[in-house]
C-alpha cells in the first residue's frame, strides 16, 4: 500500500482530488477567520479547559495544563497563528506546494482541536492527511511540488537528481562529488 501511494499514477490522481478537497476545507476556515473581523480563540480555550474536570473529562490533564499555563496566557499569539495556519495549510494543499508539510501541519491543528474536546470532522481530516503524508511527493505531483521540490533539491539542499547523475556517469562527465 505504501509503495502504491508513493508511486502509482492512479493514486496520484486520487490524492490530488483528496488534497484539493482538504485544502478547500482548510482555506475556507482560515479565510473566514481572517476576514470575519476579530477571531478570538479565548472562548474556545476556556471551554476546552472547562471540559477537563468531572468523572469523564473530554480534555486530558496534560492538555489542560498546556491550555491553562501557555495557550490562554498567550491567546493573542493563537489568534494570529490559527487563521494564518489554516489558510496556509489550505493554500499549500490546493496548490500542491510543500504538500507533505502542509498536510502534516493540518494534522497538528486537527490533533490540537481533538485534544481540546472538539470532534467534528477532525478525525476524518486526520485520516485523509495521513494518506497525503505517507504518499509524500506523489501527492503533490499534480501541483507546484512537481517543480518546486526538484529545484530546491538541486539548488538549495545541494542534492542532485539521480537521473542527472546517471546521465553524467554514462557520458563520462564527473560530478562535483566525484571530483
Amino acid at each position: 500500500m505504501n509503495n502504491w501511494l508513493r508511486t502509482n499514477k492512479v493514486a496520484m490522481w486520487m490524492l490530488t482530488v483528496l488534497r484539493v478537497y482538504i485544502g478547500f476545507k482548510w482555506i475556507t476556515g482560515g479565510w473566514g477567520k481572517l476576514t470575519g473581523g476579530g477571531f478570538d480563540a479565548s472562548g474556545f480555550m476556556q471551554g476546552a479547559l472547562a471540559q477537563a474536570g468531572g468523572d469523564h473529562p473530554a480534555v486530558q490533564p496534560l492538555w489542560a495544563s498546556f491550555l491553562e499555563h501557555f495557550a490562554i496566557p498567550n491567546v493573542g499569539l493563537f489568534n494570529v497563528l490559527v487563521p494564518i495556519g489554516e489558510f496556509a495549510v489550505g493554500l499549500g494543499l490546493i496548490l500542491g506546494t510543500f504538500t507533505t508539510f502542509a498536510a502534516l501541519m493540518g494534522m497538528v491543528m486537527n490533533f490540537a482541536f481533538l485534544f481540546s474536546g472538539t470532534v467534528s470532522t477532525n478525525p476524518y481530516l486526520i485520516l485523509a492527511e495521513i494518506f497525503i503524508v505517507v504518499a509524500a511527493l506523489n501527492a503533490g505531483k499534480i501541483g507546484l511540488d512537481r517543480w518546486v521540490i526538484p529545484y530546491l533539491r538541486a539548488h538549495v539542499w545541494g542534492r542532485k537528481n539521480k537521473a542527472d547523475e546517471a546521465n553524467n556517469a554514462m557520458n563520462g562527465k564527473k560530478t562535483a562529488d566525484a571530483a
